[in-house]
């Protein structure tokens, strides 16, 4: 505790606090006898709270900063690429196959993949290529000037977005390093929520008596030293703690294994966004159809045999079927698949619909709306847009940034809390210590067991939070094992 740190007054510092700032020692049958109720809760809530705060906060750090700059990042490439994106309105559009056939001229060495055609007066169509020029996992985008068909300039691309985005992205997901980099980025997820929930818990628990809701809400004005940072610290966090766990809850939902569980209890509750079927009556199974990806990457391409209705006809189709009301791309097909046009516009209300349409004879195969997804399918599409800040646009991304920052402050008010809580002798270099250790025993026996299946339930749901939780409490174990060997020595 720092010597400015008030202990007299509106306030006194709990017991477990300056328990907490003297060397560990062996427990004892006093401090570790079960307890009821938040009493005997409070100390595991502490030590784990501590613990997850300390290990975690710099991957916790690293999500919040590139986060930051993923919410800005939609923003500066309108920016960025307003010679590509935009061009002056003219007096009429050209056919959109004209448009297509600019591209291709343009890069003779792409294939077509898909088509998005302008969806607002000003802005350029978008026409994906396949192309040796840019990477496997990516696509040639190509805007055209919808009026003239002059091409504007071609720039790599992946599912939508563009260099800088697409940059910020793999920062953001990965840190550039690939499929293993993205268990940074998982276990910030895995971990979020519980550093979240935890602290909320805390907070409320400690101010709920005689402060009101000014005392929950808002940090102490007159507080000093360590006092002032845990307000400030308390408060900001009642503010950001929805926006968290839903950042924690999306962001787990396409991690590497915790998403993967996801994707398996989202089927067996009959929850799973429905695909799009691309494939023609009778055409070999082979040949596969274009799924819920089609048209980006390296796979798409416009090799169909016998007659095609062309491009142009399945735009107007689109309209006849209202699927062009909002921005749509259109997926070339590939021998022994369809033409599908899917609408794109994930902003609220969203608009998501899809049908295959045959390139023969202009019937549709297929068709799926959206407002019959599934309810946890809309949800999760619903939670993921919300995530990447897409689905309330601009004031998504303010909203995302601001919760970013508020992250950046927790963490730093937290470790600042943890320097301020060091013991007078280490005033230096010393840090604060955690809740002594054998917290676990002051909770009962019918609150401990439910707690330790409920843990288990989601250490298997959540592989990174139980792997981490299991690791914290085999060096946990070690540590104190060696404590109470130097204990027995002196």
């Amino acid at each position: 505790m720092s010597a400015d740190d008030p202990v007299q007054g509106t306030e006194t510092v709990h017991a477990e606090d300056q328990a907490a700032e003297r060397p560990e020692a062996p427990p004892t049958a006093d401090t570790t006898a079960p307890q009821r109720g938040w009493a005997g809760l409070r100390p595991l809530v502490m030590r784990l709270h501590f613990y997850a705060g300390v290990l975690i906060a710099p991957f916790l750090l690293v999500a919040a900063v590139t986060g930051t700059l993923y919410a800005a990042s939609f923003q500066i490439e309108k920016y960025l690429y307003a010679d590509e994106l935009r061009v002056p309105v003219g007096e009429h559009t050209v056919p959109l196959s004209r448009q297509v056939r600019a591209a291709l001229d343009a890069h003779p060495d792409g294939t077509l993949s898909a088509v998005r055609p302008s969806a607002e007066d000003g802005a350029t169509t978008q026409v994906i290529l396949s192309d040796p020029s840019v990477d496997e996992d990516k696509s040639l985008t190509v805007f055209v000037d919808p009026y003239t068909a002059e091409v504007r300039g071609a720039l790599e691309s992946d599912f939508g977005a563009l260099p800088f985005r697409s940059w910020v992205a793999d920062l953001h997901g990965n840190l550039h390093l690939g499929e293993p980099g993205r268990l940074y980025s998982e276990l910030a997820a895995s971990w979020l929520w519980v550093v979240a929930l935890g602290g909320l818990l805390l907070w409320i628990k400690r101010r709920r008596s005689g402060r009101g809701a000014r005392g929950l809400l808002l940090p102490e004005r007159a507080a000093k030293g360590r006092k002032r940072t845990l307000t400030r610290h308390g408060a900001v966090g009642l503010w950001a703690v929805l926006g968290l766990v839903f950042l924690s809850a999306t962001g787990l939902t396409w991690s590497t294994y915790a998403g993967e569980k996801i994707d398996v209890l989202r089927t067996e509750l009959r929850g799973a966004t429905p695909a799009i079927t691309a494939t023609l009556p009778g055409a070999d199974e082979a040949a596969g159809g274009h799924g819920d990806h089609a048209g980006h990457g390296g796979g798409g391409t416009h090799a169909t045999k016998g007659p095609d209705i062309g491009i142009d006809k399945v735009l107007d189709i689109a309209r006849e079927k209202k699927l062009a009301g909002a921005p749509i791309e259109i997926a070339a097909p590939s021998e022994g698949t369809a033409y599908v046009v899917k609408q794109i516009d994930k902003q609220w209300p969203v608009h998501l619909d899809s049908m295959a349409v045959h390139p023969g004879t202009g019937a549709v195969v297929d068709e799926v709306r959206f407002a019959d997804y599934p309810l946890l399918a809309k949800l999760t599409r619903w939670g993921i847009d919300g995530h990447m800040g897409v689905l309330f646009g601009l004031a998504n991304q303010i909203a995302l940034a601001a919760l970013m920052v508020g992250l950046i402050l927790l963490i730093v008010w937290g470790y600042r809390m943890w320097w301020q809580r060091r013991p007078a002798q280490e005033r230096r270099l010393g840090v604060g210590r955690p809740m002594p250790r054998g917290t676990w025993r002051r909770v009962p026996l019918p609150t401990l067991l439910p707690l330790v299946g409920a843990l288990a339930v989601v250490g298997w749901l959540v592989p990174l939070f139980g792997i981490g939780l299991v690791l914290f409490l085999a060096v946990d174990t070690v540590v104190g094992l060696a404590a109470r060997r130097r204990s027995a020595r002196a």
